[in-house]
């Protein structure tokens, strides 16, 4: 039986990506190997972060007692956790719950990809704004499907640019869902509405982050 580092689970809304303004139970875990500048939950990445050991079978019970069938796993970097596999394994097993993991893009999926009925993938792209853009596994965009996502995080038209090479770089549109979203108080929604029509991107979402509108940004467990 495997041990997980667990810093909250909670039920909320998803406050992004395809599943937004639905319920979800999320399960966060503790660490990450990466530091972006604009990181909210750098609170759950600090080596002093309090955390509480729990199993898989732990955890799972803890989700099914929620009565809720959306489940995403973050961090932090969720997939840095020895043995997620096992606990993802027994969540896919379920076919009552659809699981979303978010993960930052430095970490190898095809880990994860044999997954049998495997959870979706809501992969970032780190871009300029994030300072870890050289960290980005490119070997991930040949693994994605219709069921994942790609998420670009904006903080300037630099970033949007990039952004757009790497959409037609992969053909992402047809390959899965993409997202761009702003990074909070760097850029206005405005400025990725207008860029998103200057170059036609038929295909792509703009993303608010739901939950920094409804609840204050450095609330915790919403």
């Amino acid at each position: 039986m495997s041990v997980y580092k667990v810093v909250e689970i909670f039920e909320s809304i998803n406050g992004e990506g395809t599943k937004a303004g639905q319920l979800a139970t999320f399960v966060r875990f503790k660490g990450c190997n990466l530091n972006c500048d604009y990181c909210d939950t750098k609170w759950a990445n600090e080596a002093d972060a309090p955390y509480r050991e729990m199993t898989e079978t732990e955890i799972f019970n803890r989700i099914k007692s929620a009565g809720i069938r959306n489940v995403t796993i973050t961090g932090g970097e969720p997939l840095i956790q020895p043995d997620i596999k096992n606990l993802l394994e027994l969540i896919a097993g379920d076919k009552s719950l659809y699981c979303e993991i978010e993960t930052n893009g430095s970490v190898n999926l095809e880990l994860f990809a044999d997954i049998p009925d495997r959870p979706s993938f809501t992969m970032d792209y780190k871009l300029g704004a994030s300072g870890m853009e050289k960290a980005m596994c490119l070997e991930n965009f040949k693994l994605l499907t219709k069921k994942d996502t790609v998420k670009f995080v904006s903080g300037s038209r630099k970033d949007l640019e990039k952004a757009l090479e790497i959409i037609k770089r992969y053909n992402l549109t047809k390959k899965c869902s993409v997202y761009i979203s702003p990074v909070f108080g760097k850029i206005e929604p405005c400025e990725i509405v207008n860029f998103m029509k200057e170059k036609k991107l038929n295909g792509v979402n703009l993303q608010i982050q739901m939950h920094k509108v409804i609840w204050n940004p450095e609330e915790r467990g919403v």
